[in-house]
């Protein structure tokens, strides 16, 4: 697979994303802190089991080292307190980029003003700006000079993928969401097309392939947890969850995506082994289309 639109590449701290496929390795994202997540102790003041927290992260470090497949951590938080308190640990534990989430506005403000406070605004990336962003979200992007976020393209109107393209681009009737993103100052902009259940994820896949092609901007999502929330696997055996979230990631890795989500970060060791086997196969079979490997760290030339 090969892209006729020039595809672009954003270095995020020491993360390199986009490009064709079998250029870069695709990045992973575990998410921490969220909610329901056994290690916290206290969801708004924060307090966390530190040494477990510790370990999650680390083993994601490791099997970034081993595969050659980059990763960030999405923080999640639920209170201003709470959210800079993790911040602080996940900056000091690792050495790469992270994700500002909350499902509060104001949470993700204040992370914003605290990460250019502490000197981790070139770590940060803000998620995300979506059809419900406020002009208080832009305003405070634009004035912290963020430059990284992702823009997620859930069109609740038109969930073909088509709909996803018509949400970046705007109508008649709202603006895009590329533009709202520029208006914010964005540079670094990681389109994520959004899934709502399994059998959506082929929509999604599809989606990431006309964002990539319309646009060149990198594009993933985040199939992992819809398989998560699929009940029925249970059904299947003791190791078909785990089989099912690995493949639901191949998949979205075959048609072009960029970064994925791969949900709890615990699910790592699920989600690496899986992505850099199929990088190595993309990077492969991009070699006939001219491409090869623009990183030295790749599975294709890590893994075997």
């Amino acid at each position: 697979m090969k892209f006729d639109k020039t595809q672009e590449i954003f270095t995020i701290y020491n993360v390199k994303v986009g490009g064709q496929p079998g250029e870069l390795p695709t990045v992973l994202i575990g998410t921490i802190f969220y909610e329901g997540h056994k290690i916290v102790k206290d969801p708004m003041k924060g307090d966390f089991d530190r040494e477990k927290a510790e370990t999650l992260l680390k083993k994601q470090e490791e099997l970034s080292e081993i595969t050659g497949n980059p990763y960030m951590t999405d923080i999640v938080g639920l209170s201003e307190e709470a959210i800079i308190k993790y911040i602080d640990f996940v900056a000091d534990v690792t050495d790469a980029p992270f994700l500002i989430d909350s499902a509060a506005m104001q949470v993700k403000i204040s992370a914003v003003k605290y990460v250019v406070e502490v000197g981790l605004l070139e770590r940060a990336v803000y998620n995300s700006i979506s059809a419900h962003v406020k002009e208080e979200e832009l305003a405070a992007i634009k004035e912290n000079k963020l430059e990284a976020a992702i823009i997620l393209a859930h069109n609740p109107r038109n969930v073909w993928p088509e709909g996803r393209i018509k949400l970046l681009k705007g109508d008649g009737e709202a603006r895009g969401l590329l533009d709202l993103a520029m208006k914010a100052n964005i540079k670094k902009l990681l389109i994520d097309v959004s899934v709502l259940d399994v059998p959506s994820i082929g929509l999604a896949v599809e989606a990431i392939k006309l964002v990539k092609s319309e646009f060149g901007y990198p594009s993933g999502a985040a199939p992992l947890n819809a398989v998560l929330e699929w009940k029925k696997v249970k059904n299947y055996g003791k190791i078909a969850k785990n089989a099912c979230a690995a493949g639901s990631l191949i998949t979205a890795q075959m048609e072009g995506a960029d970064f994925l989500f791969y949900g709890p970060i615990k699910y790592a060791e699920v989600a690496f082994p899986a992505c850099a086997m199929t990088d190595a196969i993309i990077a492969y079979r991009a070699i006939r289309h001219g491409i090869r490997p623009k990183v030295k760290k790749h599975p294709l030339y890590r893994i075997f």
